[in-house]
């Protein structure tokens, strides 16, 4: 079968498109035709080697795939030839990527395509709103009514968290851009906020009287001297990003709050919490709230360029989806 994939960790050139074996399930294993395929900044650092797991080498690259199952094992119910199915969480943990013709999942990280959902928009906003499911509900214990500040709000993962915090009867406060507000509002955000404008955190305090509730930020920098402070009682900082970021963290002001400050990597999510992050995603795309805000499709022989681009920075707002 045709894949792309490395014999060993470095530079994007290390991508391979070629030949492999086909993989073949086991018995509670689903064989998958691959449709497309979607880069995410994860899969660069597992094929750097920056961020270390079980890998089989040739490693076929990716996490996030949409396809339609060939073949299931009779340990795998639920699945028939010709299902349409996505998972988010290959390629890591010694399961082999799914960006090549065929990929071999185990069925319970498996999950039927909704009817009626463009694959490629599937592809797109697995991963992120998978993510921002955790962050928010898993992680952030989220209940409706209450305030979540979105810090970096037009981004995938930042897009994903409004639209989810929102579905739940949640308040949100976002920051973005000012060339993004408009399209941050149009997610369901209460307030948006240019987030380079001076006074920031004033603005967020008045934005949020009563405090923050959780608060995530995507861009990795977590400037907990300002997130701290906007805490309500027992508020929730929920960390994701940032891999080098070393903030000064106010503990005074954190425990006085009853406040936490708790870290997460989808990663390292159970197939339980997996599947409750899929059961969200599938209703939120049946019901069209979920949608990437831009997809650029490539094909799978571009995988290194688009490794390439995505380490340059070029992917901010935009999902590349590869075509098998």
């Amino acid at each position: 079968m045709r894949a792309a994939y490395i014999e060993r960790f470095g530079p994007p050139e290390e991508i391979v498109v070629g030949g492999l074996p086909a993989p073949r399930p086991g018995p509670t294993d689903v064989l998958v035709d691959v449709a497309a395929t979607a880069v995410n900044p994860v899969d660069t650092l597992i094929r750097s080697g920056s961020y270390r797991t079980s890998l089989p080498f040739p490693f076929v690259i990716g996490r996030d795939m949409v396809g339609t199952v060939a073949e299931a094992g009779p340990g795998a119910p639920g699945f028939a030839p010709g299902d349409p199915v996505w998972c988010n969480s290959l390629g890591h943990g010694g399961r082999q990527g799914p960006a090549a013709e065929r990929a071999v999942v185990p069925a319970d990280r498996l999950y039927p395509l909704p009817a009626g959902v463009r694959a490629e928009d599937a592809v797109a906003v697995a991963h992120p709103s998978a993510t921002a499911y955790l962050a928010l509900f898993t992680h952030g214990r989220l209940r409706p009514g209450e305030t979540v500040l979105v810090a970096g709000a037009a981004g995938n993962v930042g897009s994903a968290l409004v639209t989810l915090a929102v579905w739940a009867g949640a308040r949100v406060v976002a920051t973005a851009a000012a060339h993004d507000a408009e399209y941050v509002r149009s997610l369901g955000a209460a307030e948006v906020l240019d987030y380079a404008a001076p006074g920031l955190a004033g603005q967020l305090a008045d934005a949020a009287p009563r405090g923050v509730d959780v608060h995530v930020a995507t861009h990795g920098r977590h400037d907990l001297e300002v997130a701290v402070p906007l805490l309500a009682r027992r508020g929730r900082i929920v960390v994701f990003a940032g891999t080098t970021a070393r903030p000064v963290l106010p503990v005074g002001q954190l425990y006085q709050k009853d406040g936490a400050l708790v870290g997460f990597v989808i990663s390292r999510a159970t197939v339980a919490e997996l599947a409750q992050a899929a059961d969200a995603v599938g209703k939120l795309l049946t019901a069209g709230r979920l949608r990437p805000r831009a997809v650029e499709e490539m094909p799978l022989a571009d995988a290194a360029e688009a490794h390439r681009r995505m380490e340059r920075g070029e992917l901010r707002g935009r999902r590349v989806v590869l075509r098998v």
